[in-house]
Formats: C-alpha cells, structure tokens, sequence
C-alpha cells in the first residue's frame, strides 16, 4: 500500500511524478529529446508545426487519423438538430427520453455543441443560474497564498501541446488559475489539487471561465466526491472497487497483480483523478467524458477495467512483464491498439458493470477499511450517477434551463418584410391625412440591402438556435 500522508497529494515517489506533472513527463520536446527551454524557442517551435483540429500542436495526443472515426457531414448536422432540440426542451428529454439521450451521449456528442452539452449534464449550468454573480465575486478575491503559490507553478505543465495552454502568460492559464483560485476560494476546507488542473483544462477547452468553474464543482462534488481531499482515501477505496471487479472481468489480470502485490492506487490514480484525460489520444478523452457526463463514474471504472484486461489478460501479455516494475512500465505505456476510439467505446459499452456493482463494491471496501483502519477522516458528500441522478436530486426550474439569446441574426426577408408592412402603413397613413415618412425613409424600406453570403441559403435561416444563446459554442 503506497503511503498516504495528510495533505492533497500521494507522497510516494510514483505517484507524486505522475500527479505533479514532472518536467520529465510533460516537457516539451522537439521528436528528437531536446527539450525547449525558453518561451522564445517555444513560440518558434509552435509556429512551425501545425495545429490539428483539437488545437494540439504535438505530442501523444495529437489528433490522428487512425485513432478516430470518420463521420459524415450530413450525419453530422442531423446530430447537431438533435442536440440543440434536446437542449431546448432538457428537462422533457431527462424525465421521458433519458435512454435516447445516453444512446446520443454513446455516439459522441456534436463538437460543436459539445461544451454547452456538458454543461447540462454535469448540472453546471443550473448551478451557474441559481448562483449568479458567484463567479465574478470569487475571481476578484485574492485567494489564499498556500495555493495561490501551487497553482501558478503547475500552469504550465497543462496540456503543454495544446495552443490554448502552450504561452506562459496566455490567455489559456489566466483562466485556468482564474478557476483554480475560485474554487479554492469556493472550498477553503479542501483547497486545491494538482489532478483538479486537467479536470478545469479540458473543461476550458469547451467552455468560458465561469462555465469551467461550475462544471469543475459538479466534476469535484458529484461524480468524484471526496477525489480532491486531503489524504485521497475516496481515491483508495475506488481502487479497491477496481481491482474487486477485475477479478470478474480478467481473473488472469487480478492474479498478476495481486501476486506482485501491485496495489491500484500505483497505477489507477492518474487515470480516475484526472479521469483519463492526460492518457489517452484526444478523440477517445472527449468519447469517454460524453458518456462520463451522462452516465457517471462507472464509465470511468469500465475504461480502467478494459485497459487492465487488455494488457495483461492474455499469458502472451505477462510474458513481457515477470516483475512488478515490467507490469508498471508496461500499465505507463498502453498499447495505442487498445486505446482506439472505436475499439475502447465498444469495449466500454460491452463490459457489464454497473452503478448497482459499484455501489455494493463501495459499501463492502468501506466496511473493510472501518476493521482495518479505523473511521474515514474525509466525510464526502454521496456519489451521484450520472446527468439523470444529478437532476433528480436537484431539480432545476425551467428558467435555470432557459437559453437566453445574445446574438440574434435577422434574416433579410424578414427586413423585406417588414419594410413592406411599414410603406402600407405609411401610405394608408398618408390617404387618412397623416404625416408621412420622409422620401428617403421610404426608399430605406423598399430597397433593402443585399444579403450577406452567409445568409443567401434559405435552409440556414431557420437555424438561429445555435448562434442565439449564452452557452459560447466551440464551433466546428
């Protein structure tokens, strides 16, 4: 058992290099093992390499054709009409149609609705409405020193690949330290985290400050309670529940493990902590937070399952690792074939485990620890399972899901239109002898100006949903 002392990180060597982000393991490195030093060799450095479609510039993560599925335009703006209906009408589509809604969640979710999807299932978004103005209070304090002090020297071990994150200074830290300071603001009693930062990353990826700020708050206190808080025993017993449902997904696995006395917390806390967002290549990390989102924190415990069955299931896989340092460097390098999007989201959705095993699994591991340890010193809040879960503890009102418009784009039949009704008007004005307008107003009204190119095509007029809300869209 690795050693666990008070305070917000393992203190055993292997898992403080893989919380902390050590300068060895996020670097940046130019293919060749030269590491970039200075922000001037860095910016040469970006600029000579492309950004794919994620905003990664390089690294593991870097989109790749290989690692994704291809799905056709037109299949693409059907899901988008989707999405924005069930966005429009959340609560019907949570309390009558919630199957529909995971079986949507389990082929991806839009990018370009992605963020503002996010923010609904994590329950964010009610959050944010029933606690206007919290943010704003929050980010103009100045936050306690002691985490002050840590946050800003993990900025830069963020998602370093990616354009958001790669400046020192840039835009992309100031709001993820805006974040992080805020929420230790929010929860003084249990601070900050070093695997809280991707967390709020790849949140600010997807979505505004404060967005990431409340879906960072539904992350810490509904679908991992108790991950982030001094001594990480939530994080202990989730590991205990893994390696219990192991033996029932790959006997094989959990004989291996146990008999090099592999405890999970060696090589499960980066992955459940930071909810494999620092493991996996990008199009998978996005698959599994849709349906993480949606469905909770058993999404978590099958990805860990299939990649434990998938590297040491077999006697050919443990003939590579007869010791327990083979097994973990062979856990620290997943064989990229088993980390495929389409390959790992089948596996997900086949494995059986579900919320009912993971809560018998709890009870049982907290029961253990109680008659080997004593009582829990971190009293987290209870676990919800997923978007429904979440809602039905807390129901919103319908003006906490109300979208409220901030761009409206008007179509230029409509300004015809009404152009048209204003010279009727004038001219039935004019006959009952009243003032009329002047000549060049009536001219303004007949001759409307020209469409813009992006509005020439009648099918995209009616599709003002998506440009008319508050929810800032990561477009594709």
């Amino acid at each position: 058992m690795a050693k666990i002392e008070p305070g917000n990180g393992l203190k055993s060597a292997e898992s403080r290099k893989s919380l902390r982000g050590t300068t060895e393991s996020l670097a940046l490195t130019d293919g060749e093992g030269n590491l970039f030093g200075s922000d001037s060799e860095l910016n040469v450095y970006t600029s000579e390499r492309q950004t794919d479609k994620y905003g990664f510039i390089g690294g593991a993560q870097q989109y790749s054709e290989q690692s994704a599925e291809n799905i056709p335009p037109e299949v693409l703006r059907q899901r988008e009409a989707k999405w924005l209906d069930m966005l429009n009408n959340w609560d019907k589509w949570m309390a009558k149609r919630h199957k529909k809604m995971k079986l949507r969640c389990q082929k991806g979710i839009p990018p370009s609705l992605r963020g503002r999807a996010w923010l609904y299932l994590s329950g964010g978004k009610v959050k944010r409405e029933q606690h206007k103005g919290k943010f704003e209070e929050l980010d103009s304090q100045a936050g306690d020193p002691k985490w002050v002090d840590v946050i800003e020297r993990d900025l830069h071990r963020q998602f370093p690949f990616h354009e958001m994150f790669v400046a020192r200074g840039g835009h992309g830290q100031q709001d993820l330290y805006r974040v992080l300071k805020a929420y230790t603001l929010h929860r003084p009693e249990e601070g900050y985290c070093q695997a809280q930062a991707p967390i709020a990353a790849v949140l600010l990826m997807h979505m505004p400050a404060e967005d990431a700020f409340w879906g960072l708050v539904q992350i810490c206190e509904k679908y991992l309670p108790g991950y982030y808080s001094a001594g990480l025993e939530a994080i202990q017993l989730d590991g205990e529940i893994l390696f219990t449902l192991l033996k029932r997904v790959s006997p094989l696995a959990h004989r291996h493990l146990k008999k090099h006395k592999l405890d999970p917390i060696l090589y499960m806390t980066e992955w459940f902590m930071c909810a494999f967002s620092r493991t996996l290549p990008w199009v998978s990390v996005l698959r599994v937070w849709d349906m993480f989102l949606c469905e909770g924190v058993k999404i978590i415990f099958r990805v860990g399952l299939v990649v434990l069955k998938c590297m040491l299931g077999s006697q050919d896989k443990l003939k590579t690792c007869q010791g327990q340092y083979e097994t973990m460097e062979l856990l620290k390098t997943i064989d990229t074939r088993y980390m495929q999007e389409g390959f790992l989201v089948r596996e997900i959705l086949e494995l059986p485990v579900s919320e009912l095993d993971i809560e018998k699994e709890h009870l049982a591991s907290v029961r253990r620890w109680k008659e080997t340890r004593g009582e829990l010193h971190c009293k987290s809040l209870p676990r919800m399972h997923g978007a429904k879960a979440i809602m039905a503890a807390e129901p919103p009102s319908r003006q906490d899901l109300r979208q409220n418009p901030t761009i409206i784009v008007e179509s230029p039949l409509a300004t015809k239109s009404n152009g048209e009704d204003k010279e009727r008007k004038n001219t039935k004005e004019q006959k009952n002898g009243k003032k009329n307008s002047s000549p060049t107003q009536v001219a303004a009204y007949l001759e409307p100006s020209e469409p813009s190119p992006l509005l020439k095509d009648t099918a995209l007029l009616g599709s003002n949903q998506s440009l008319s809300s508050t929810e800032y869209d990561t477009y594709l």
